[in-house]
């Protein structure tokens, strides 16, 4: 009812100012300075009467949860998917090629370096081993023979020397009819497990073909590559966390290696992480590694979700003597939802992180 009695008077009193001088059809100062006091009286005389209406008709507080901030412990990560590898993981081939007689280990199967892992035919460097042997061992029994004779001072010093040459000479053919034989076989040429073989009797191989991998289990580490836009940001020794989401395990260590070169095609950089000897890692796992780039022991947060964008920039609503004020805010770094205030707010401010969307500016909000 009062309303309506202000925007009569309201009426009345424009209609008498317009009306003074029905003939003059300019808007002269005068009548302008006149209507605008008119407004102003009218618009003073509305507030008082709309804080009046609010007092006696408040309005239903708006419920919303709130967020005290205090200091806590922010961190920041680079998020990167890696793998899992040996510092020695070989694929031992022959180094001659030919067709495999038997395979001596299997998948899984621990192995010493210099085992035989497979053997490939080679009947005719055989044959010449067994010959030579025979002439090894004939060659030393006459140089024996003739040294025990030339030590009771029968014989020829002559033949003795020319029996020990022709030993020696036997010797070293026969060593090297034996390495020639050893290349057809496949050894271990490192210490470790055997992670795969792709040969089986029959198959024909030779040197970098197909062949047995050996993987040591002692030297694992993480390799993973980052672009040019964090050098400088990561250094060796920073703090990491590595998640191997299909084990469940997640491991705190620390960067072992920070190439300090890019790429020039793929305009990245490596980057390790050396795990050593463990029993809940193989090679070729993936994970994700999560590499430490920024701390602060004393932040303040809050969820991006609760941040408005608006024409005078970032904005929250914060709870104040029980309405809902609205706060410019300047944000730093984001991780995990979050994201570190650094200017705006204070500790202990509250400030509402649902519910925010139903408020404005001076509204009654209902802490829940």
């Amino acid at each position: 009812m009062k309303r309506s009695i202000i925007i009569l008077a309201a009426t009345v009193a424009l209609a008498s100012c317009g009306g003074g001088n029905a003939d003059n059809t300019n808007n002269t100062p005068a009548q302008l300075d006149s209507l605008k006091g008119v407004r102003s009286e009218l618009d003073k005389k509305i507030a008082k009467l709309e804080a009046q209406i609010l007092k006696d008709n408040p309005e239903e507080a708006v419920p919303v949860s709130i967020k005290k901030l205090q200091p806590e412990d922010f961190k920041s990560y680079i998020d990167v998917q890696a793998a899992v590898s040996g510092d020695e993981n070989v694929l031992a081939t022959p180094q001659a090629p030919g067709v495999i007689s038997a395979v001596h280990v299997k998948s899984g199967q621990k192995v010493s370096k210099g085992q035989t892992l497979a053997t490939l035919d080679a009947a005719s460097v055989e044959q010449q081993v067994k010959a030579q042997e025979a002439q090894l061992t004939l060659a030393k029994q006459y140089y024996d023979k003739l040294s025990r004779l030339w030590q009771e001072n029968i014989g020829s010093e002559i033949k003795v020397l020319e029996a020990k040459a022709n030993y020696e000479s036997a010797q070293k053919q026969y060593e090297a009819l034996q390495a020639q034989r050893n290349m057809y076989r496949i050894i271990a040429p490192i210490s470790g497990t055997v992670d795969a073989v792709s040969v089986k009797v029959g198959d024909a191989t030779g040197p970098g073909m197909r062949g047995i991998r050996v993987v040591s289990m002692s030297k694992l580490k993480v390799q993973t590559t980052l672009g040019e836009n964090y050098i400088g940001k990561v250094q060796t020794g920073d703090p990491v966390i590595l998640e191997f989401s299909e084990t469940g395990v997640t491991l705190e260590k620390k960067l072992s290696y920070v190439s300090q070169s890019v790429d020039e095609i793929s305009r990245a950089f490596n980057v390790e992480v050396w795990l050593g000897s463990r029993n809940d890692v193989r090679p070729n796992m993936s994970c994700k590694m999560k590499i430490l780039s920024y701390k602060n022991d004393e932040a303040l947060t809050i969820p991006v979700a609760a941040i408005q964008n608006t024409a005078n920039g970032e904005m929250v609503y914060v709870v104040r003597d029980g309405k809902a004020m609205s706060i410019v805010v300047k944000t730093g770094r984001i991780a995990n939802g979050n994201a570190e205030v650094k200017e705006g707010l204070s500790a202990g401010d509250e400030v509402i992180i649902e519910g925010y969307a139903e408020v404005d500016n001076g509204r009654a909000v209902e802490i829940l």
